[in-house]
């Protein structure tokens, strides 16, 4: 039986990009895919959140001389962009997937709503939610925490290139030491860069769990479900 019944999975857009570092490898792509369909397959429901990193991120455009609503709402549609992509390969791997929008843009998707969304989970569709909260000055850490708890997910799981929370930066400081469990409190408290601020305010104001994990690896996906401990979990 999986440890969660309903997730959130957020998913960088970096990550996305593989190992040719922009645009979309459409090998990890699949890998995700895989590996979505491997909890699918055990009655988890699944929403996604997925960043636009690897195509465009509005606060460095506006670093660059871009007009920063602009600038975020670029982002936004790179996001759009992202899981168009991972819904077409979900649909390859044979998987239910329904992809909402914050911002109105049918037939490109759905505008999102709460109601539209669960009713799509307990379908056992995927539910992708792009476009962020579909507002500016807000990434996709605290939209992903906001979608988390509309959708009343059992935790919000945030798959990265790392394998959890250290004291610093592990690709930075050889000397950083992993956190198996953490609370929101110690997170703020050592400014740990596990999601902005916003978003881990956010997570403990409404009691959404986050764990993350290195989502990179195959099959890292199922043993979390699983219940091994292999990434860092936060919460109260």
């Amino acid at each position: 039986m999986a440890k969660f019944n309903r997730i959130l999975l957020k998913l960088s857009g970096e990550s996305l990009a593989g190992g040719q570092g922009h645009g979309i490898d459409t090998e990890r792509l699949a890998a995700y895919a895989r590996q979505i369909k491997e909890i699918v397959d055990m009655g988890v429901q699944v929403g996604i959140v997925i960043g636009g990193g690897n195509i465009f991120r509005g606060l460095q455009g506006a670093g660059k001389g871009f007009d920063r609503v602009k600038g975020d709402q670029m982002g936004m549609c790179a996001t759009v962009i992202n899981s168009l992509a991972l819904s077409s390969a979900l649909d390859a791997a044979g998987v239910p997937n329904r992809v909402l929008t914050a911002i109105r843009m049918e037939p490109i998707g759905e505008f999102y709503s709460k109601w539209k969304a669960l009713e799509a989970l307990r379908r056992g569709e995927v539910v992708i939610c792009s476009g962020g909260t579909g507002n500016p000055y807000f990434t996709t850490d605290t939209g992903s925490t906001l979608r988390g708890i509309e959708m009343e997910a059992d935790v919000m799981l945030k798959g990265t290139r790392v394998d959890g929370v250290y004291t610093a930066d592990p690709e930075k400081d050889p000397t950083a030491t992993k956190f198996s469990d953490i609370s929101y409190g110690e997170v703020l408290r050592r400014g740990l860069r596990v999601m902005d601020l916003s978003a881990i305010t956010m997570a403990q104001e409404n009691g959404l769990p986050i764990y993350v994990f290195d989502m990179d690896t195959p099959g890292n996906l199922r043993k979390v479900l699983d219940g091994e401990n292999i990434g860092t979990y936060v919460h109260a």
